[in-house]
């Protein structure tokens, strides 16, 4: 297994995702991109589609906080 260092020296890039059941119990939605611009791009949408909700800079902070590295 690579560590982050090696990773990076290595020119990878790590893939990030955002699980929305982590902030909506119980949906299975994964969005994942190489940023985290894409990632929240996606969740915003998501958002809007599946729960109703319009994105503001709270919601916009709780996805950012929630984006995880794999």
């Amino acid at each position: 297994m690579l560590c982050r260092v090696q990773i990076a020296e290595r020119g990878l890039t790590m893939t990030k995702v955002l699980k929305c059941g982590e902030l909506m119990p119980g949906c299975p939605y994964e969005a994942r991109g190489e940023t985290d611009g894409e990632v929240i791009e996606q969740a915003a949408s998501h958002a809007k589609k599946a729960h109703s909700l319009e994105t503001t800079p709270e919601l916009a902070d709780q996805v950012r906080a929630a984006i995880r590295e794999e």
